[in-house]
């Protein structure tokens, strides 16, 4: 859900409109805070849930008793995302890379402490994690509010609390886009766990992992997109904003196939770092072709929906994430592996058939996408507010630039809607 200030905040500071930047991260504050709260539930019950899915008793009760413990940290979430991307946008990654360096100092320090040499245990460990991710917020909240950010930042204001339901409603859409992909490759090792055997669950949950690490490079450059684009558009120059996407998709693509073949090379290595079992071994060796082809159109998919991010598109995009994924994906690897009796490789080869239909839906509507439109219908938006009195006063003078945005939000899907048809003809006539 913190998302969405890619989007507002870059296209604000595009637009230099800096106070603005502010006023979003308190609504930000208030309205992913509300929403941490709402999603307590999950830690307090995961006990019974995994039970009821199928998990073993256990894995069910030693991963409640975690979860309960890992509720401050999911309380810190609401802050430290946003925070994060609130000095992104005003081209302040630097600060956020040192003070996560330091954080990540600190915690290795701390879990030595702890966990090697006190014997804490799993509860230790979830509360060294606790104390970690408020460190970061901690430190990235004193930068932000202690005078190194005066233009963006002017202090608490009412304004935080004007059209939350407004604000809830885009940065939902943005957290339902994100969580769709987040939990797609999740659910493989869900499903297979199902009907399948431990030593293909522990080769999946390996193979997740170094997928889950190696995401990480797409997802910085996912963010570095989503708010250069955004700033780009706010700025008025959808030249730089398309150039932005291209320079992104060819950097990933360097590191995706530079990790394709690093894998394909070594696929009995890969295990290793984690186990020491020959069978899981040999099973991550059968799988490691699925995981390369898997992590090779991950770098692509990422930056595809940084761009659909910083140009206000989320619901757009999360419309194409169910249909590629839940209604082509997750059933074709189910009927593969469950019905035709391919088993873990059937169900993973049914979900990268979803990611290559999402991944050719969006390069097409990306490639198609009217740029210049963007362009005129925010000129258009901002020409209305300066000549229509009659306006809330939040969409008046420094307000312009939202009222741009949401112009245009409403406006573009529409002729974005027309390629996905003409997707949809050439792919089925």
């Amino acid at each position: 859900m913190a998302s969405v200030l890619e989007m507002l905040c870059g296209q604000a500071y595009g637009g230099k409109q800096y106070r603005l930047l502010g006023i979003y991260l308190q609504r930000s504050w208030v309205v992913l805070f509300l929403s941490s709260i709402a999603l307590l539930p999950l830690f307090i019950f995961l006990e019974p849930m995994l039970k009821l899915v199928g998990q073993p008793a256990p894995l069910a009760e030693l991963a409640g008793q975690v979860a309960l413990w890992l509720i401050p940290m999911h309380l810190s979430f609401a802050f430290q995302f946003t925070l994060t991307r609130f000095l992104q946008c005003q081209l302040k990654t630097c600060v956020v890379a040192w003070v996560c360096g330091a954080v990540l100092a600190l915690h290795v320090v701390i879990s030595w402490i702890f966990v090697y040499n006190l014997r804490v245990g799993i509860v230790g460990i979830a509360l060294t994690l606790d104390f970690s991710w408020w460190m970061s917020v901690v430190g990235m909240f004193i930068y932000s509010v202690c005078g190194w950010c005066p233009t963006s930042w002017t202090g608490f204001s009412r304004e935080a609390f004007n059209d939350l339901w407004d604000f809830f409603k885009l940065s939902l859409a943005s957290g339902v886009m994100l969580a769709l992909e987040n939990f797609y490759f999740r659910m493989l090792v869900l499903v297979s766990s199902i009907k399948g055997t431990e030593v293909a669950v522990d080769a999946l949950s390996i193979c997740m992992s170094f997928y889950g690490w190696e995401s990480m490079i797409p997802m910085g450059l996912y963010a570095a997109t989503g708010i250069r684009v955004a700033c780009e558009i706010g700025a008025g120059n959808e030249n730089s904003a398309k150039l932005a996407a291209k320079v992104s998709v060819f950097n990933s693509l360097l590191i995706g196939f530079l990790f394709f073949g690093i894998i394909m090379a070594f696929p009995d290595k890969i295990a290793m770092i984690f186990v020491s079992s020959s069978s899981v071994i040999s099973m991550v060796e059968e799988l490691a072709s699925l995981l390369a082809i898997t992590i090779l159109f991950n770098c692509i998919q990422p930056i595809l929906s940084g761009v659909a991010v910083g140009s206000g598109w989320q619901v757009f995009v999360a419309y194409i994430n169910i249909g590629s994924y839940y209604i082509v994906g997750v059933p074709l690897g189910i009927f593969l592996g469950w019905y035709l009796h391919f088993g873990v490789e059937g169900i993973w080869v049914g979900m990268i058939c979803g990611t290559i239909v999402q991944t050719l839906i969006l390069s097409t509507v990306t490639v198609r996408r009217p740029w210049e439109l963007i362009r005129k219908i925010m000129d258009e938006a901002l020409g209305r507010v300066t000549t229509f009195t009659d306006l809330p006063l939040f969409l008046q003078e420094d307000m312009r630039i939202e009222y741009a945005a949401d112009v245009y939000r409403r406006e573009v899907p529409y002729h974005a809607s027309i390629s996905i048809g003409r997707i949809f003809r050439v792919l089925f006539t």
